[in-house]
């Protein structure tokens, strides 16, 4: 396929991206600062967006087959009004763009720990990462309000690292995946994998899932 992949230089977009490459998808990498990434391969260029810029941005994704959004606000003073207009904006560039599917990057703090209690409303959860949290609930409100896209939307467990591939790990719906011993867990490597899957084999249009060990 080819994937326009918003983010390709962060912590999780570099994982998708590797991912993607290994196999064998060819890979547009849509990012700020171009100068993070190394110099572009037969299987992958570089491409400078603003994704506040709905038009250039649209310019930018058309002719891709999918575009997968790992798009952060975290280095930004507003964190949640800047994801929340990147997010509407990178939804309306695709739109525009003519791209069949988008596939997001979401945050494990919508998720539920009891019925009608997210995460993110647990007293544990750390103030600092709230902002980011509350941009990823409302990108999830604006997916599933928009009527003509064909979205999916894949949360992590609450813990997200540096890890291992294993292939070995459960995917859920709405609710926060726990292990044995209480962890909610991921490795970037394993979501990535997870990820792509979905690229590959749809399972869940128009919906949100999760993956955790």
């Amino acid at each position: 396929m080819n994937i326009a992949l918003i983010g390709a230089s962060g912590f999780i977009g570099s994982a998708l991206r590797d991912e993607a490459l290994s196999r064998g998808h060819t890979v547009t990498a849509v990012v700020s600062n171009p100068g993070r990434l190394a110099a572009a391969r037969d299987d992958m260029k570089v491409a400078k967006a603003d994704v506040l810029d709905t038009a250039s941005l649209s310019d930018v994704l058309r002719g891709h087959d999918a575009v997968v959004s790992a798009f952060s606000g975290h280095a930004q003073a507003d964190v949640y009004g800047y994801y929340v207009r990147g997010i509407a904006s990178i939804v309306a560039a695709t739109i525009q763009a003519a791209v069949p599917r988008l596939l997001v990057v979401g945050g494990a703090g919508s998720l539920e720990v009891a019925p009608g209690r997210r995460l993110l409303d647990t007293p544990d959860f750390p103030e600092d990462r709230k902002a980011s949290a509350e941009g990823a609930a409302r990108a999830l409100e604006l997916l599933r309000n928009e009527t003509t896209l064909d979205w999916t939307m894949l949360s992590p467990s609450a813990q997200l690292e540096a890890g291992k591939r294993t292939g070995r790990y459960r995917l859920g719906a709405d609710t926060l995946l726990v292990d044995a011993e209480g962890r909610s867990r991921i490795s970037v490597e394993d979501y990535a994998k997870a990820m792509i899957d979905e690229l590959e084999q749809p399972a869940h249009s128009r919906r949100r899932f999760t993956v955790g060990y």
